[in-house]
């Protein structure tokens, strides 16, 4: 009961920096579907005919967000129930959006990659969840260099990298990733912070 209280209250302290997000269609794959209110992201397998795009991204399923930030504090929530495939967190605004894609600090994703069980922070090694997980929190300082994930729902911390140094504006970052045949169909979904006692 007492670890229980701890990490509620490590939750509700990065819980209350939550920015209210949207997802920029100018920068997402082509074969992403995105609701109007820029909250929900789906890959719809078809690719849309859009204007090139520098913004864009043309090999991977990702897009960001149309807020960025470069300084302070910042915490969202991203909701990745019946997903069995997807990536999220935040990445620098140079970030290369046309050619391979390496997940890591390195090229500038700070993401939590998920497939088949298995969690990837980077080039770090798996980190097994808790249960399945339903919702995840990332939470950014941008001054002192730090980005964590929490499952919100068990309300306890996944993973945090330390010592990160950022340099330049950092956008939120969904990947919905391929429907796999439909099974991997589910949205990403920015959803509001309920905070229950």
């Amino acid at each position: 009961m007492e670890m229980k209280k701890l990490r509620d209250a490590e939750l509700k302290r990065v819980q209350q920096y939550e920015v209210d997000v949207t997802l920029d269609p100018d920068t997402a794959y082509p074969k992403l579907i995105m609701s109007e209110d820029g909250k929900q992201v789906h890959y719809g397998g078809v690719r849309k005919k859009l204007i090139t795009n520098p913004k864009r991204f043309t090999r991977y399923t990702c897009v960001l967000t149309r807020q960025c930030f470069s300084s302070g504090r910042f915490y969202f929530e991203v909701q990745v129930k019946d997903k069995t495939e997807w990536c999220l967190g935040v990445a620098r605004e140079s970030i290369d959006r046309k050619g391979c894609i390496i997940f890591s600090p390195k090229t500038g994703y700070w993401t939590l990659y998920f497939k088949k069980g298995t969690l990837l922070f980077g080039e770090d090694p798996d980190i097994r969840p808790r249960a399945e997980l339903q919702k995840v929190g990332v939470f950014v300082d941008y001054d002192e260099g730090l980005v964590s994930f929490y499952d919100v729902e068990a309300r306890v911390h996944i993973y945090s990298a330390t010592g990160c140094t950022f340099s330049e504006p950092l956008y939120p970052l969904l990947c919905p990733c391929d429907h796999e045949f439909d099974r991997n169909s589910a949205p990403l979904i920015i959803s509001p912070v309920n905070q229950t006692d």
